[in-house]
């Protein structure tokens, strides 16, 4: 537990409780009502439960994943009540949400497994991408890491714009070249400059076009191939970033990204302003990639390493622990 206490100090915990306000709101209000005035978990009672967590945006599989525990466990025991279904409701679904494998569960303080550890990152316009980019720079700059930022997004001048605005507000330096140009080339030139000046984190943005899967694809593995040019083992970590708020749209974009290419990990945004924080767990358990970050709000700070335990149990918590 003392990795846990060291990760989520007293206000990590407060932006996280903050953070899921909306989405605990509607997601415990809908399971009160599914249990209210019963004092058994009985058939009608798990249609009802089953209903709050679709509408929670749970999605439907996951959802009928989680009531098949649940009858499974309700037949077992034979006799249970509606407070035990809470305690049930909570283990089950964090069984659901996947751990990072060893290696790869890392606080931004913690000791990386390679240097420079590359961290690919892909994703759709709009879901905040280069947002979340720009958070992470922050954050393992102020981890005392040296980081390095490659804008390989030339699709868009803007894209680039922004990567740009973010180095220069965090402090760390950023590899870039006119749009239009070829995207594998900024990744090489990236990798090749984290080398040389022994950086420990390199954030490379990429293109977020879907139109053409076969084209993201193509793109993505000779990025991939040209960093392995000078980093043989590289990239260290594909991660997919998906806006929480657009619900199972989300999911839709996990496929496409999860088909194009080997993501590894997922960071989850803007969970601040939506009752669709669900959708984490659809996520989670349809790919069997770990959520590694969520954003909980526009400060640098309020991206957080994702952590399983105190998630559920702030999904759970309708108030807000302020001392």
């Amino acid at each position: 537990m003392s990795f846990l206490k060291k990760l989520f100090g007293k206000k990590e915990k407060e932006s996280l409780d903050q953070g899921l306000q909306k989405t605990k709101e509607g997601f415990l209000s809908k399971i009160s009502k599914a249990i209210v005035g019963k004092s058994t978990v009985d058939e009608e009672v798990l249609d009802n439960l089953e209903e709050a967590l679709v509408s929670a945006d749970v999605g439907v599989d996951t959802t009928v994943r989680i009531i098949n525990r649940i009858e499974e466990r309700v037949a077992r025991d034979k006799y249970l009540n509606t407070s035990e279904l809470n305690r049930m409701l909570q283990e089950e679904i964090q069984d659901i949400l996947v751990d990072a494998p060893n290696g790869s569960n890392y606080t931004f303080d913690s000791e990386l497994p390679a240097k420079p550890y590359i961290i690919l990152v892909v994703g759709v316009n709009g879901v905040g991408k280069t947002t979340t980019i720009g958070k992470l720079a922050h954050n393992f700059k102020k981890a005392g890491k040296s980081v390095l930022l490659g804008a390989a997004d030339t699709f868009r001048a803007a894209a680039v714009d922004q990567l740009t605005i973010w180095s220069e507000r965090v402090g760390v330096p950023i590899i870039k070249q006119a749009m239009g140009s070829d995207p594998a080339a900024v990744a090489f030139d990236t990798a090749q400059s984290a080398v040389s000046r022994q950086c420990d984190v390199v954030l490379i943005d990429t293109a977020g076009r879907l139109h053409n899967k076969i084209h993201l694809m193509d793109e993505l593995n000779k990025i991939k191939r040209v960093i392995q040019k000078v980093i043989p083992d590289a990239p260290h970590e594909v991660l997919l970033v998906l806006d929480g708020s657009t619900g199972q749209n989300a999911l839709e974009q996990a496929k496409h990204f999860t088909a194009a290419t080997d993501v590894t990990a997922m960071a989850v945004t803007k969970l601040d302003g939506t009752a669709k924080g669900g959708v984490v767990l659809a996520i989670a358990d349809q790919f069997k990639i770990p959520v590694k970050f969520i954003g909980v709000g526009e400060k640098a700070e309020d991206l957080l390493i994702f952590d399983k335990h105190e998630f559920v149990d702030s999904l759970f918590s309708l108030e807000n622990k302020q001392d």
